[in-house]
């Protein structure tokens, strides 16, 4: 490979020495890849990996629910993912009696498995290059909205002729800073239904503790099936569905890893920024970023005051409170990972060599005010930045900051509508509420509301607050327990039958009066209000940034370049590789773990290292079966030097033969500046062994059956 000129390679995406960084299209792996994966052993095709016209790998990987990557693995549609991607699902279907988050479930055969209220997987089909023709469509004269208008209007007529009267799901997304477009081609199942998983205490063991650290002992895994007609075709929940047969499904391999061997992982990685400019950083680093990890930590532990004390409410509120916790680690971690190694003054530094370029003759009247005017956007947004991370830590921690006005809007239609008209509506109407109230508990909602109120007032110092909220907390200190306690008695918001009632006699002007309705429409409108100098400053940001994508790549336009993670499939390829030994792990190599590790860090009755009884005895026993390692150890987790982000979570970590050997679920917290620059050198993803998913399945759960029907390779 040619060496690159150093500004270049520390800014922007090129491979550079090593192969594994990069989140790479399908479609192109022929040409920029193939050749070095074999290398590294890759034994399929380029075709194999990726076909329209015949089935490959990228059949067998599906996007899920929206958020997280599963694979298939059997030829009945038994999908597998991370236990935290179907968290939701499995406290959805839970109750304190029936609790299959904390105690597990199998079921026995297809018709025990349980269907949740709202959950699908999505299909890749097949993408293009759409850039042309869009691009040719816009030109210098105009204004950012007129080019975001003209695109859009392209972007709905390309999803249009691509759908197929509304078989597919067709989406046009910008890449490289809207120098690029593709489009994407899905299919959509929406019958899915749970399969089984590990008890709580092995699916999530080391809780928040232990999460985006290694070394890793966490089982974290679950199983759904996708049902579809008797066609094979997408369909809504029915009894007469059945199991899908995939185009492809994933050979399951129990011949385990070793360091250095090739692996490659296909999934749907979330959001990375690796082109974000120096400003960006400190921004982030020192305004965004601290105000996020405070929200969400304030929301945290007003949550498990309550949740600590009612079996129901932790079950009602499992899945918003691991989101927020996911995501506070991560911020914390890393502001002290791009804090550590002093990334803005890397990038920094890179622009500074952009400028010089941008600035010659040749370049000066397209690129040379580029670097100033980003420069200026973030000293004029960085206060900005704190206050719209406090507002949106309050907004994802309580309900109630957002829920009143949203269903408002609904109202509103109601109120508008005639008695033909409101008979029509009312069902969906009452079916919404019941659906907002069945899990909502208020001791918690007013809790978060009034805490989050006054951290928002108060730390947001430098950007005017919401006008309602600075309205009615000045003359009390900015301390909101009683205004919120009086809301709530006063507000028909207050419980699903007061909104009921609400319902019979509708008023716009009992709505718009209502305390916590006038709450919630005021932060929403501060959470959207944007003024005509921060509207102007947006749109020259917006340009100048695409300017300095392409100006980089057009200074070295040799260079192999893969784009930002935008929840698109992409594939990385890397290999099986440790970190520095540590004495916490007792693995012989730091690549791996094993169950005696995991054991070793039990403690009964905490909710993060309890152990179930069973698991322990097995463990004991040495009671591996066929999916020990031939070092005699049961495997849990391995290290690879993948570069993923979140949304690869449950992405299925495979082989040179594309055989299933794990299940990706997390990063280490030494690389958690590895959204915006990979580290070749400390940037690991930790995964599920699939040996030990098995052995769960098998010998833990006694559910030999769902291992039965698929194809495993000894």
């Amino acid at each position: 490979m040619k060496k690159l000129i150093l500004f270049v390679t520390m800014f922007v995406m090129v491979l550079p020495v090593r192969a594994d960084e990069g989140m790479w299209f399908l479609m192109f792996i022929e040409r920029l890849n193939h050749r070095d994966m074999q290398k590294m052993g890759l034994q399929l095709t380029s075709e194999e990996i990726y076909s329209i016209n015949h089935h490959s790998l990228k059949d067998a990987v599906v996007q899920f629910n929206g958020g997280c990557t599963a694979e298939v693995i059997s030829n009945n549609g038994l999908v597998l993912t991370n236990h935290h991607c179907g968290y939701e699902a499995i406290a959805e279907l839970s109750t304190p009696e029936a609790n299959y988050l904390k105690d597990g479930f199998w079921a026995k055969n297809h018709g025990g498995e349980l269907k949740p209220k709202s959950l699908y997987v999505r299909f890749f089909v097949r993408m293009d290059d759409v850039s042309k023709r869009i691009l040719s469509k816009v030109n210098d004269k105009m204004t950012e909205a007129e080019r975001e208008k003209t695109i859009q209007r392209e972007i709905s007529l390309i999803e249009k002729e691509n759908n197929e009267g509304g078989k597919y799901t067709v989406s046009v997304r910008p890449f490289f800073q809207g120098n690029e477009y593709y489009y994407f081609v899905y299919q959509d199942y929406k019958d899915v239904r749970l399969v089984g998983n590990p008890p709580e205490s092995v699916g999530k063991f080391g809780g928040d503790t232990d999460n985006w650290e290694w070394p890793r002992h966490t089982g974290d895994f679950s199983m759904f099936r996708i049902y579809a007609d008797a066609n094979g075709s997408p369909a809504e929940y029915s009894e007469k569905n059945v199991p899908l047969v995939p185009k492809h499904h994933l050979p399951v391999s129990l011949k385990g890893v070793q360091e250095n061997d090739f692996a490659m992982i296909l999934g749907y990685p979330g959001r990375t920024n690796r082109w974000m400019p120096s400003g960006g950083i400190e921004q982030n680093v020192k305004y965004a970023y601290p105000a996020w990890v405070e929200a969400s930590k304030l929301g945290m532990d007003k949550m498990k005051v309550h949740m600590d004390k009612d079996a129901k409410v932790r079950l009602e509120y499992a899945s918003k409170y691991a989101q927020v916790a996911n995501y506070w680690k991560n911020r914390q971690g890393m502001i002290d990972a791009l804090t550590k190694h002093k990334t803005a003054a890397t990038k920094a530094k890179a622009e500074a060599d952009f400028n010089t370029w941008a600035n010659k003759p040749a370049n000066k009247a397209k690129y040379g005010y580029v670097i100033a005017t980003i420069n200026n956007y973030y000293a004029k947004t960085n206060e900005k930045a704190r206050h719209d991370n406090y507002l949106t830590g309050l907004i994802r921690t309580s309900n109630f900051a957002v829920m009143p006005y949203s269903m408002g809007r609904g109202l509103e239609a109601y109120i508008d509508a005639d008695a033909a008209k409101r008979k029509e509506m009312l069902p969906e109407l009452k079916d919404a509420i019941k659906e907002t109230y069945a899990t909502m508990y208020l001791p918690i909602e007013k809790d978060v509301l009034a805490a989050q109120l006054h951290l928002y007032a108060t730390k947001s110092t430098g950007y005017a607050i919401a006008p309602y909220v600075a309205e009615i907390g000045k003359p009390v200190n900015y301390d909101y327990t009683a205004f919120v306690n009086d809301a709530f008695a006063k507000s028909f918001y207050a419980s699903e039958e007061k909104l009921n009632a609400f319902l019979q006699t509708p008023s716009l002007d009992v709505l718009k009066a209502d305390p916590l309705y006038k709450l919630s429409a005021d932060l929403m409108a501060k959470y959207r209000f944007k003024t005509d100098e921060q509207l102007q400053l947006d749109a020259d940001f917006s340009k100048a940034f695409r300017l300095l994508v392409e100006g980089m790549r057009e200074a070295n336009p040799n260079a192999k370049y893969y784009p930002d993670a935008n929840s698109t499939l992409r594939l990385t390829y890397g290999k099986v590789r440790s970190l520095p030994a540590d004495k916490r792990n007792d693995a012989k190599k730091n690549y791996y773990t094993t169950l005696q590790g995991e054991v070793n860090k039990y403690k009964p009755n905490d909710a993060e290292f309890d152990l179930p009884k069973r698991l322990i005895e097995l463990n004991e026993k040495k009671d591996f079966g066929q999916y020990a390692d031939k070092g005699g150890y049961m495997p849990v987790n391995f290290l690879t030097d993948n570069d993923i982000t979140g949304g690869n979570s449950g992405s299925p970590v495979l082989n040179g033969k594309g055989e299933l050997i794990g299940l990706a679920f997390d990063g280490n917290i030494e690389a958690m500046a590895g959204d915006v620059i990979f580290d070749k050198d400390l940037q690991r993803t930790i995964n599920v062994d699939i040996r030990y998913v098995l052995w769960i399945i098998d010998k833990y759960a006694g559910a030999k059956h769902i291992v039965d029907e698929m194809t495993i390779v000894k």
